[in-house]
């Protein structure tokens, strides 16, 4: 069932209307937890696997062999992921999404990752129909600004998704070459497809 709500009302979803989109099938998110519904976004948990950025030497954008590697990041005995100083990690969320071309999504960090000097996302974009057809996990960028290693614990909270009504799109995200919209786990990135030689 399609989103009805006036256009003059159009902007933020509040809970409410987060509760009312994924009944309506015009949000999806598995699994869903009613408890992670905040008062202006949904609330999303770090998923159980991550990569650390690797790189060699000067990386081309155009150029995929010049890319960092993706170096799988195991848990410690405890089940926790250490990210080192300065370190770059790329890490799902728990959750899939899926957004109807009638929502627009941003994805922020937590005030509480912020106040340990861990910044969580450096991409926030969800554009309308990521994840539509059965989806999607989002890809975190987390990176330790500390001088110390920092212990995450998959499983909890990690960022926020706060959720736009839209007048709906034309070309949903999916229809993009290149995309990222049926990732279920972290995948690289796919820039030099839009930008040079491969």
């Amino acid at each position: 069932m399609p989103l009805t709500w006036p256009v003059q009302r159009r902007g933020v979803l509040t809970d409410k209307a987060i509760k009312r989109a994924h009944r309506t099938g015009e949000l999806t998110v598995t699994p869903f937890e009613p408890d992670l519904v905040r008062p202006a976004a949904i609330s999303l948990r770090l998923g159980g696997e991550a990569f650390a950025l690797e790189s060699t030497g000067t990386v081309d954008i155009a150029d995929r062999s010049t890319y960092p590697e993706l170096r799988k990041k195991e848990l410690d005995a405890d089940g926790r992921l250490r990210i080192e100083p300065g370190e770059v990690v790329l890490a799902p969320t728990l959750e899939k999404i899926g957004l109807s071309e009638k929502l627009a999504g941003l994805v922020d960090g937590t005030s509480d990752y912020a106040r340990l000097g861990i910044s969580v996302v450096l991409c926030g974009q969800v554009s309308p129909g990521f994840g539509r057809e059965k989806g999607a996990v989002l890809t975190l960028e987390i990176v330790n600004h500390l001088r110390h290693p920092v212990l995450l614990h998959p499983g909890t909270r990690i960022c926020n998704l706060m959720l736009f009504a839209t007048t709906g799109s034309d070309q949903p995200y999916g229809t993009l070459p290149h995309n990222y919209s049926s990732d279920h786990s972290v995948a690289p990135s796919r820039l030099a497809d839009h930008v040079g030689r491969n």
